[in-house]
């Protein structure tokens, strides 16, 4: 062989050489491995492989993510909320003075008193409706018209004031009749819409969290197998979290969702059971 061939054999063996290196994925010194082996535990039955599920490798915990999340979407307070309620002033204060919004909950009566129903102007026209139509024998008649009002001031304020006193004499003898007042509050419950403010805010927390969790936070995810088992390589050391984000694993009764720290050590092989025990029960967590 001449020196030409070898030359040209030598060329060719250092380019193989290499394109073959170049095609290796490339590992950095020190990363390690994270497998992970995830398995529930129906009530009364036995364990089983959560299978073909994604985990998700963080550098924070989800629930701290969550918290992030919903900091930037702050639930305005129940104060500021009644303040900017359509209703008397009377009706705010109380409702900032009881630790209570829905006032069409059974027993709201329990809550009221005589000077409650003659001082809030909702709670006073409650209180008549619920007490009209001859249902209540005994109830004080108001004596003031309207027209007075203007025609005769001074009448009009003193027959206000006797029917109030009549009125408040006639409640604290029979209390009962503060009973069914709730009914008549509908239209100026403020339940639904503070539950409607709640709910709001916690599908965007649901719907933000995962993305910012993917987003800020993601190191990287695997599948499992049919055994319940996904590996997740080429790791830093360092500390992280093993989470499902939002998503939940269920078998038979449970349905679960895991957020498990995790530490990996240089050039070592890290094993995470996940099991009913570390995990976080996904019905509790729906209904908070």
């Amino acid at each position: 062989m001449n020196t030409i061939s070898k030359k040209t054999l030598f060329i060719a063996f250092v380019c193989l050489l290499f394109l073959t290196c170049a095609a290796r994925p490339q590992t950095a010194p020190g990363a390690a491995t994270l497998r992970l082996v995830a398995r529930i535990t129906p009530t009364a039955a036995r364990p089983e492989p959560v299978r073909q599920f994604t985990f998700y490798l963080l550098t924070k915990s989800y629930g701290d993510i969550v918290k992030e999340v919903e900091a930037g979407d702050v639930v305005p307070p129940r104060e500021d909320f009644i303040d900017t309620l359509k209703i008397s002033p009377e009706l705010k204060a109380w409702l900032k003075a009881h630790d209570i919004l829905d006032l069409t909950m059974p027993g709201l009566d329990k809550a009221l008193t005589p000077d409650d129903v003659l001082h809030v102007p909702e709670f006073l026209l409650a209180y008549q409706r619920s007490n009209s139509g001859g249902v209540t024998n005994g109830i004080p008649k108001p004596k003031y018209v309207d027209k007075d009002k203007t025609a005769h001031p001074e009448k009009y304020a003193k027959d206000v004031q006797d029917y109030l006193a009549a009125l408040k004499k006639f409640i604290q003898a029979h209390p009962e009749t503060m009973s069914g007042m709730e009914l008549e509050l509908d239209a100026v419950n403020p339940q639904r819409k503070w539950a409607q403010i709640q709910s709001d805010h916690k599908r965007k927390v649901q719907r933000q969290a995962p993305e910012v969790a993917q987003t800020n936070y993601l190191v990287g995810k695997a599948d499992t197998d049919l055994d319940g088992v996904a590996s997740i390589n080429g790791l830093a050391p360092g500390k992280y979290w093993v989470s499902t984000l939002n998503l939940d694993a269920a078998a038979g009764d449970m349905r679960l969702r895991w957020d498990v720290a995790v530490n990996i050590q240089a050039g070592q092989a890290a094993r995470v059971e996940l099991t009913n025990l570390n995990a976080l029960d996904a019905r509790a967590a729906s209904m908070q």
